[in-house]
């Protein structure tokens, strides 16, 4: 067989597993799912070995999605940190076998704090089934392991069951994109939703302003040294227009140009500007995108406040929502 047919096979044997295990799921996710929703605390996820890795991406999914979440090595809750579990919490113990000594040993002292109980394991009959409050079954009727022994499809039921978990909460708590960018701030979600465009806002003083009689060639020098691509040019406090570098090129194809002509004469005037600064970053950007512009100006009553670049856009990763 070539390696490809393991794989095949492999993912062949894992897939049936999950479908067989949605024949079963109703048995004690249903009552698993009220447990957490009527948690007034957090949901304590524990387990040890290839269970405990699983455990640490299924506190990390919820933990994302609306259900305050985390995870703890049953080790160290026997050696001082079961005090990171308080009342009103709830916990997700996972163990196969349902007899795993570490995690064990642990629930007696958890149900002593009359925490409510979540077990994942093999069977019911099994000492973590007599400790639980609801039970999910995570049986397989084969490992992908050609010896039957590596957790392979039972750590794949196992993570695909605490997606369900996820899920079925995110349903029901009507979790929605809002909700999910608050835990994801620096994902393109979040920062489509909450970042705005005053946190890209560059003061007027560090911006090249110059009057309407200055010449081009004057104005090219701070133009170059504002790294903007434009100078804005203002008189008496008010903005009356704004000399970019495609205008530079524009009237560098014009027959009247003069490197010593007033910039006035080949500024775009009534350049376009925002006068809330406050709104969505991504509004900001579709606004330079539509206009085909680098800088948006900021403006209060025609006096300049500030301006935001497409490129500190950019580079911060906000990105408009049809890319």
């Amino acid at each position: 067989m070539r390696p490809s047919d393991y794989a095949k096979e492999t993912l062949t044997t894992e897939a049936n597993t999950l479908l067989e295990s949605k024949e079963r799921v109703a048995e004690g996710f249903d009552k698993a799912v009220e447990l957490i929703l009527d948690l007034s605390g957090k949901l304590v996820v524990i387990g040890v070995g290839k269970s405990g890795h699983i455990g640490s991406k299924i506190a990390a999914t919820l933990a994302s999605t609306g259900t305050p979440s985390f995870f703890l090595h049953p080790a160290e809750a026997m050696h001082g940190d079961l005090g990171m579990i308080s009342s009103g919490d709830g916990v997700l113990a996972i163990s196969y076998s349902g007899a795993s000594e570490e995690l064990t040993s642990l629930l007696p002292h958890i149900k002593n704090f009359n925490i409510p109980v979540i077990g994942m394991s093999k069977a019911k009959d099994t000492i973590l089934g007599s400790f639980s409050d609801a039970h999910i079954d995570i049986s397989v009727s084969k490992e992908a392991c050609p010896l039957g022994i590596a957790p392979t499809s039972s750590t794949t039921l196992t993570l695909a069951l605490g997606d369900a978990l996820a899920v079925a909460l995110m349903n029901i708590r009507g979790f929605g994109q809002e909700d999910f960018a608050k835990f994801h701030p620096a994902g393109a979600l979040g920062k489509r939703l909450y970042l705005r465009a005053e946190h890209f806002l560059i003061d007027k003083s560090d911006l090249p302003v110059v009057a309407p009689s200055v010449s081009i060639k004057e104005a090219i020098i701070p133009m170059s040294e504002g790294r903007l691509g434009n100078i804005i040019v203002a008189k008496d406090s008010k903005v009356v227009g704004i000399f970019s570098d495609g205008d530079l090129r524009r009237a560098l194809l014009r027959e009247d140009f003069d490197f010593n002509a007033p910039i006035e004469q080949f500024m775009s005037k009534e350049p376009f500007a925002i006068t809330d600064a406050s709104i969505l970053a991504v509004d900001a950007l579709k606004i330079i995108e539509s206009k085909r512009i680098q800088l948006l100006l900021v403006v209060k009553e025609q006096s300049l406040v500030g301006a935001i670049h497409i490129h500190d856009l950019i580079e911060a990763g906000i990105e408009s929502e049809n890319k």
